[in-house]
């Protein structure tokens, strides 16, 4: 099969990725065989790639094929797999598998549990023409979706969809949300069915409009004045942070409101926070299993929509490239 190869992390300018021939996955007993359809490109794709996880062993194979969000048709099906059969439409999420023993696992978060497996990182992912899956880790995709549209629900949706959870809005709430890339144009709409009113927050004026687009009551720059602009027109019940800065995470910090939440799905430090104003962080992670299937039953019922870029497999360095410098609109996906 023909395959995006990474042998060793570097900055993406340098060309680290190869475009070559791999062997077709053979797969075990609990285990199917998909011929992939569409992968979308995630900035945590680009970390892995020029090395900013190594420190944690990631990636932990090499080579390794990049890549977690993932749709494509089951070509085959290992001895134990009843609930799936060759032709099924089927999807792939970050999390690729976990032990199923652990606390995490038993309490279905298995998405923190500490064995897990993380598609891309850990095992090989979908830059490729072929993935195989665990039997408890596919899903199944609904017929109204297409290809290229359902692929980023894999990330984006869910990553969207748990970190709204975890801001805990009600109608009638306000939410900021800082980055409105791949996953932020999603979290607005996800944010907008709680009820809740919604301000996006970013540095590019495309995304801004992105955002209007998918209905953000209110758009702010993320920039000097946001801070002022916000104590102007009343600071926010929660806040919610994709944009990959420490700028952001301050100042999200700053614009919420006493007893409020602020979710982070970055990295970052926390500043000092007074503790008479009773705020509370929250770290969000991918999603679990539960929550994939959620944003699958929204999605079939037609109540998001993903702006997406479709590329070739074999341009991924380049698409990379463009992710780095802010040039794709909504998510770039890659067609083998």
């Amino acid at each position: 099969m023909k395959a995006v190869l990474l042998d060793k992390p570097a900055p993406i300018e340098e060309t680290p990725l190869r475009y070559s021939e791999y062997d077709i996955p053979t797969i075990e007993d609990d285990e199917v065989l998909i011929k992939i359809k569409a992968c979308g490109v995630c900035r945590s794709n680009l970390n892995v790639i020029e090395g900013v996880y190594s420190r944690l062993g990631i990636p932990s194979l090499s080579p390794i094929i990049p890549g977690h969000e993932i749709i494509g048709s089951i070509t085959e099906t290992g001895s134990n797999v009843k609930n799936l059969v060759a032709g099924d439409r089927v999807g792939i999420q970050p999390l690729y598998s976990a032990c199923g023993v652990c606390e995490y696992c038993l309490s279905a978060r298995e998405h923190l549990c500490p064995n897990r497996l993380i598609t891309g990182e850990t095992v090989h992912g979908g830059y490729a023409e072929y993935i195989k899956g665990k039997n408890n880790y596919v899903y199944h995709v609904p017929k109204e979706l297409k290809d290229h549209e359902a692929a980023p629900l894999f990330c984006p949706g869910v990553t969207a969809y748990r970190a709204v959870k975890q801001a805990n809005l009600t109608p009638g709430k306000t939410a900021a949300i800082f980055g409105i890339g791949g996953v932020g144009h999603v979290a607005v709409q996800f944010a907008k069915m709680t009820g809740a009113s919604v301000i996006a927050v970013s540095r590019s004026k495309k995304n801004l409009e992105l955002a209007s687009t998918v209905g953000a009551d209110k758009t702010i720059p993320q920039d000097d004045n946001l801070v002022q602009e916000m104590k102007k027109i009343g600071y926010v019940d929660s806040a919610i942070v994709f944009a990959p800065s420490q700028e952001a995470i301050d100042r999200a910090q700053r614009i919420t409101k006493p007893g409020g939440t602020i979710v982070l799905g970055v990295a970052g430090d926390v500043r000092k926070l007074l503790f008479f104003f009773e705020k509370t962080i929250k770290g969000t992670a991918i999603g679990t299993r539960h929550d994939m299937k959620e944003v699958l039953k929204i999605a079939s019922m037609n109540k998001i929509r993903i702006v997406t870029n479709t590329y070739p497999l074999q341009e991924a360095s380049e698409v990379l490239q463009k992710l780095k410098g802010g040039e794709i609109k909504g998510r770039a996906v890659l067609i083998p």
